[in-house]
C-alpha cells in the first residue's frame, strides 16, 4: 500500500496541513478532509465543471487535480467565495431569477461567472454563455443563469459608475 504523503495548503485563506494518498483528488480531499461539500463532485472526468474551484486564482477541475499537486497553493472554494462576500451580488441575482434550482451545479457556476466577470466587466451574453459552457445544468435551461450573470454585470457597471468621481 502506498503510504499517505505530507501536504501543505490555503484552503479559503487558512492555513491546512494534511497527510493524503498520492492518487486522492482534489475534490475528494475538499469534502472527504476538510467538509467542503459545496465542491460537488459531478462526472469525475473534467467535463461536467461541478467541481470547479479556484487554485492561485485561476479556475479548475478540482476532480483532475491531485491533491499533493495543490501542495504550497492557494485554494479558493464556492464557501471560501461566499463567506468573504466577494460574490454576494451574485447569488443574489441567482436567486432572484431562478437560477438555482436544484443547486448541484450552482457552486461551481457561480465560481466560473465571478471568473469572468473579473476578467470582463461587461460580457455579453454570448460571452456569458461561452464562459459557462464547461458547466453543464440539467434544471435550469441556462436562460436564467445567464439572465442572473448579465444583471450582475449591469449591476456592477452601475454601482461602478456611481462612484466615479
Amino acid at each position: 500500500m502506498t503510504a499517505p504523503h505530507p501536504i501543505a495548503l490555503q484552503v479559503n485563506g487558512e492555513h491546512v496541513e494534511a497527510y493524503v494518498l498520492p492518487r486522492t483528488n482534489l475534490a475528494d480531499f475538499l469534502r472527504e478532509n476538510l467538509k467542503l461539500t459545496g465542491t460537488h463532485v459531478g462526472c469525475e472526468h473534467g467535463v461536467c465543471g461541478a467541481c470547479t474551484i479556484r487554485v492561485n486564482g485561476e479556475i479548475v477541475r478540482s476532480c483532475l487535480m491531485l491533491a499533493v499537486q495543490a501542495h504550497g497553493a492557494s485554494v479558493e472554494t464556492i464557501e471560501g467565495l461566499s463567506d468573504s462576500g466577494e460574490i454576494s451580488d451574485l447569488q443574489e441575482a441567482f436567486r432572484a431569477r431562478n437560477a438555482l434550482q436544484c443547486g448541484y451545479c450552482t457552486p461551481a457556476m457561480l465560481i466560473t461567472a465571478q471568473d469572468l466577470l473579473k476578467a470582463d466587466a461587461e460580457p455579453d451574453r454570448e460571452r456569458i454563455r461561452e464562459h459557462l459552457s464547461g458547466n453543464y445544468c440539467r434544471c435550469t435551461g441556462y436562460q436564467a443563469i445567464i439572465d442572473a450573470v448579465e444583471a450582475t454585470a449591469r449591476a456592477r457597471k452601475n454601482s461602478d459608475e456611481g462612484r466615479a468621481p
